[in-house]
């Protein structure tokens, strides 16, 4: 039976969390009333205790550019006046990728037995993510399902474009790193070991930089593949330790805090959460929903759990300004245009204002990434090559001073 995870008040006013098992949401619901708990969320979740999901670290999702494309057909169909369900069976007859395929089928079938188009979307979370579900859930409600698509594909194509700058910006540095770690494979496998062999039929004391290098050298060709099934158990062992809510908690807080590339991402979530906080609000999304979604939109547990804590504040009476301060995530920027869009009630067009400026700040930090990066880049081969010569030089002299002797 499924478990949910639910978060819900007693009948004096106490905040409770915890699991329940239920058929569904619905059913969830009604045993927490007849525990005397008003549910404020329920979500489905995982058992405590239950073991790792190691296929899921594993699976795949649908890239974002077959998402755009479906949303934006989906847009173009639905506003020509084409029913729902023929609209999706002929999406799915013309899409190419198999995992939309299977998903836009089983929609399908679902729209067919009298389901909503959100209910039948949220089944397949893969490709569906609850932002999306909740924009269709928002546009079927108000009648508006073309803007809400709409919407939608803007989006997906904002982020599309954001990760494609980036992917850019980390080219350089990826394939100096990939040379220099092919370069210490060939050294220690195919140099210093000759090296280590002429060094031993001298018999001269070796300095420390040369027994570093040949000790370095022995424990990779005597034990490669120890070193090689260590590596792989620890990235294993990382990606199992970020299933859990601890340590994905903790992985994404040192995201935002890696030296260079930090700030540009923290300032990337800004810009991410302020888009889609004013897109929620567009839509007609209650306030607490929005900060939910917007929220679980950012893939940053360390900030979900932050503006979760904000969306409490809120509920409990407190101004959107005063918990966004006490949530400690925000910019100076963004709290004084949410204070200022509060007061005037355009909360939605001052944060995209917001999202434009950090917008325009993280392309220009990619474009400048590439030059932050080389100093230290230059550092790393700078000390390579001065272990290296000292390594190999110093024992050389040595023999040279040996051979004068003789």
């Amino acid at each position: 039976m499924p478990v949910f995870n639910y978060r819900g008040r007693d009948n004096q006013g106490g905040l409770k969390r915890g699991q329940i098992e239920a058929a569904s949401q619905d059913a969830a619901a009604d045993l927490l009333m007849r525990q005397g708990i008003i549910p404020l969320e329920i979500r489905q979740g995982k058992a405590e205790g239950q073991g790792w999901d190691l296929q899921s670290m594993f699976q795949s999702r649908v890239p974002l550019e077959i998402l755009v494309i479906f949303s934006r057909q989906l847009y173009s169909l639905t506003k020509a006046g084409v029913p729902l369900l023929r609209a999706i069976k002929g999406l799915s007859q013309s899409s190419s990728h198999p995992l939309m395929k299977e998903a836009l089928d089983a929609v399908t079938d679902e729209l067919t037995n009298g389901r909503s188009l959100s209910v039948s979307m949220k089944q397949h979370p893969r490709v569906f993510s609850e932002l999306y579900v909740s924009m269709i859930h928002v546009g079927e409600n108000t009648g508006r399902l073309d803007e809400s698509l709409l919407q939608l594909a803007n989006y997906f194509e904002q982020e599309m474009e954001t990760r494609r700058r980036i992917k850019s910006a980390m080219r350089y540095p990826t394939f100096v790193i990939s040379a220099i770690m092919l370069a210490m494979v060939v050294l220690n496998v195919k140099v210093i070991p000759q090296f280590t062999s002429m060094f031993s039929r001298f018999g001269v004391d070796l300095p420390l930089p040369t027994r570093i290098l040949i000790a370095s050298s022995n424990f990779f060709v005597n034990y490669w593949p120890l070193l090689l099934g260590g590596l792989v158990a620890s990235w294993i062992g990382i990606r199992m330790w970020r299933q859990t809510p601890a340590g994905n908690e903790k992985w994404d807080r040192w995201r935002l805090k890696v030296p260079i590339v930090g700030d540009i991402v923290n300032r990337a979530q800004l810009s991410r959460f302020s888009r889609t906080f004013s897109l929620m609000i567009r839509a007609g999304v209650p306030l607490n929903q929005a900060i939910q979604m917007a929220a679980e939109a950012l893939g940053n547990r360390f900030l979900e759990n932050r503006l979760i804590e904000m969306k409490n504040g809120i509920e409990g009476g407190n101004t959107i300004a005063s918990t966004a301060s006490q949530s400690g995530v925000f910019t100076p920027l963004v709290l004084q245009m949410i204070a200022v869009g509060e007061e005037t009630g355009q909360v939605d067009d001052l944060l995209l204002e917001v999202s434009d400026f950090y917008d325009r700040e993280v392309d220009y930090d990619l474009k400048t990434l590439t030059a932050r990066i080389e100093p230290l880049l230059l550092l790393i081969v700078a000390i390579m090559v001065l272990l290296l010569a000292l390594g190999i030089f110093l024992p050389m002299w040595s023999l040279l001073d040996v051979a004068r002797g003789v």
